[in-house]
């Protein structure tokens, strides 16, 4: 639990991260931001979700992007 004191993104589920970009971006916007396929083709918070879970490059750069965007230290 004190690991996780300083992390921004403790207790903020991947879904609410993706949604949260998608209202600030839209998903045209997030697909030139973050180049990967699920935000391209046919895109869906629930296809994303899919993808990211599987994947943890692309999740570590949707959380990045979600840091640089809403969290300004």
């Amino acid at each position: 639990m004190e690991a996780q004191k300083n992390n921004p993104l403790h207790g903020k589920k991947l879904a609410e991260i993706v949604e949260e970009l998608v209202a600030h971006y839209d998903w045209h916007r997030l697909a030139y931001l973050i180049d990967i396929n699920c935000f391209k083709s046919d895109p869906s918070v629930k296809s994303s979700l899919k993808f990211l879970r599987r994947t943890p490059w692309a999740r570590k750069k949707v959380e990045d992007l979600y840091l640089e965007t809403f969290v300004k230290e």
